[in-house]
């Protein structure tokens, strides 16, 4: 069911992990009763596009950083076979709502800033601390980071954030050229994955290359006459 929710770009159950290799039944059960649920749909939309204030760490930073979660067996890709015509479709990505939330977003990064800023302090760099630059405000965003950090021996810390308030298997959306930066200056960019932010905010940190790290699966092409 979770992974039916997830193809759907609807959020997925927290705790089921995702498998792709069910039966078409099921996923006619699952998007019929999602295209019935109005409530549900409407809760949905409100969630995604909730306003989010600053988040603060009241926590150890051993308590928000995890290691990246495995995903489970990915299963047959060929048992997905295509859904028959007459079975509804959604007609609304939530995930992808979620993602182009400026609020949340934000707030997510203004997280991260406060736990690299800990992260060092704690590791005895604290005048690397304070050279941190949230790059996405003071130069923009299409640097393919968000935030200009460093590791405790004075390297560079490159750094993209995707915030969900969801689980941490909840896909999120790269632009081109973060992959493309990933690829390039892959000793330096790591990916911080902030996760549950409106409730228990978590993250786990993908290091290099974003081709390495993930699954990537194109979803949009830019289309120009031949």
């Amino acid at each position: 069911i979770s992974a039916v929710l997830i193809e759907e770009g609807f959020p997925y159950i927290d705790g089921y992990k995702p498998r792709v290799n069910y039966q078409d039944r099921l996923r006619v059960e699952v998007v019929a009763r999602l295209v019935a649920d109005a409530p549900l749909a409407a809760a949905a939309a409100a969630v995604v596009s909730a306003e989010v204030g600053q988040v603060s760490i009241d926590r150890s930073l051993d308590a928000i950083w995890v290691p990246v979660p495995a995903a489970g067996p990915r299963g047959n890709r060929a048992l997905e076979r295509a859904v028959p015509a007459a079975v509804p479709r959604l007609g609304v990505n939530y995930l992808e709502r979620e993602a182009s939330n400026a609020s949340l977003g934000s707030a997510g990064e203004r997280f991260v800033l406060e736990f690299e800023h800990r992260r060092l302090w704690e590791a005895g760099a604290r005048h690397l601390a304070d050279r941190i630059e949230h790059v996405a405000r003071t130069r923009g965003d299409g640097l393919g980071f968000d935030i200009a950090s460093f590791d405790s021996d004075g390297s560079e810390r490159l750094i993209e954030v995707k915030t969900t308030s969801f689980g941490p298997l909840t896909p999120f959306f790269a632009s081109n050229r973060e992959v493309v930066v990933s690829d390039e200056r892959s000793d330096q960019f790591c990916l911080y994955r902030v996760f549950r932010f409106r409730t228990a905010p978590q993250l786990f940190i993908i290091a290099g290359s974003l081709r390495r790290g993930c699954l990537l699966e194109p979803v949009q092409f830019r289309a120009t006459l031949p």
